[in-house]
């Protein structure tokens, strides 16, 4: 059975024959000795450390060996107590950079807010305008029009009602950058809402060749959630369905009674899905997975940031499944209210 090893002050010195070399306690040719003398002993199954076998041959004295070990601990725990204040200094001057760097971040970004949402109501206010007289016209309060000019009206309200949705994602957008977006919770009829939202988004889908339609179970209490905002919500998964799923393609909105205590909601399509390693840009704001001058598809890439916050802030989680070229699945659960439950 081995011995244990003895512990002494002596394992915690490194080079401790080249010190005691520079200090003059022994010679060269010394310590070349008691290397030699470490060797042998080893071979008979002995361990003896450099100072022992200084002592063992006499080539110094126990208590100059002693002080030599000593200094040596002294100088290595005064080296760590000089690197641990440098190490403190330099993690609280980067600690310091930091916390600057991140009341920088949080100006520019109440900034950006700010600016967001200035734009936003100047250009509302010159919209509402066009808007107005744009439906005058089209309504012949103005005079008679012909064919070709209701046309270029219809698609001009077309344009106007698109500007508006996305002055109104931006204001949204502002309010939720500066923690004042509220919610205003409420029983609300999951049918009707769902039954409405598909009606909203059914022209565009058949102007793209896509069907869209809702699957409801039969039995659906009512949610508790802000009416307003789940209607923007299903919108905006809607459009985004729509918008990229081929010509010939379907997207669809189920409404499922999971439980005594939870509704789902899941928005399907069969467009061309999200790459695995880029599922996380989703929710960057402003950012689109196609980001190039030449890109195919509209937006200010605001819609699905939104989306996760509005759900989160119902005290849900949006899920999102995806598999490239085949489609995608956004869903999230929704508490149904004790007035509900049976």
């Amino acid at each position: 059975m081995t011995e244990p090893v003895h512990l002494t002050p002596e394992m915690l010195i490194p080079r401790l024959g080249e010190y005691l070399i520079q200090q003059g306690h022994i010679t060269q040719e010394a310590l070349q000795q008691a290397l030699a003398y470490q060797q042998e002993q080893i071979l008979d199954g002995e361990h003896p450390l450099l100072g022992e076998a200084l002592t063992n041959l006499n080539l110094i004295s126990k208590a100059k060996l002693d002080q030599a070990v000593t200094e040596q601990i002294i100088q290595l725990r005064s080296a760590l107590q000089a690197t641990n204040r440098n190490l403190e200094r330099r993690v609280q001057d980067r600690t310091a950079e930091l916390q600057e760097a991140l009341k920088r971040l949080s100006e520019l970004s109440e900034l950006k807010a700010n600016f967001v949402s200035n734009l936003s109501h100047e250009l509302r206010t010159p919209l509402t305008h066009i808007k107005g007289y744009i439906e005058l016209m089209i309504s012949d309060a103005l005079g008679p029009l012909t064919d070709d000019q209701r046309n270029a009206l219809t698609v001009s309200q077309q344009s106007t009602t698109r500007l508006e949705s996305l002055i109104e994602d931006l204001l949204m957008f502002s309010l939720s950058s500066r923690g004042q977006l509220t919610l205003k919770m409420e029983e609300v009829d999951i049918r009707r809402i769902a039954n409405l939202t598909i009606q909203t988004v059914t022209q565009k889908a058949k102007a793209r060749g896509v069907s869209a339609h809702a699957v409801l179970d039969k039995s659906l209490p009512n949610v508790l959630a802000d009416g307003q905002k789940l209607v923007w919500i299903l919108g905006q998964l809607l459009d985004n369905g729509i918008k990229f799923t081929p010509s010939g393609g379907r997207v669809v909105l189920r409404v499922a009674h999971e439980s005594d205590t939870l509704i789902s909601i899941s928005v399907t399509d069969t467009g061309i899905g999200i790459p695995a390693e880029r599922m996380d840009e989703l929710f960057e704001p402003f950012h689109q997975l196609d980001g190039t001058s030449t890109r195919r598809y509209g937006g200010t890439g605001l819609g699905l940031s939104l989306v996760r916050q509005i759900v989160e802030a119902h005290g849900s989680m949006l899920e999102i499944r995806s598999i490239e070229g085949q489609g995608s699945t956004f869903k999230f659960p929704l508490l149904i209210p004790h007035s509900q439950k049976k």
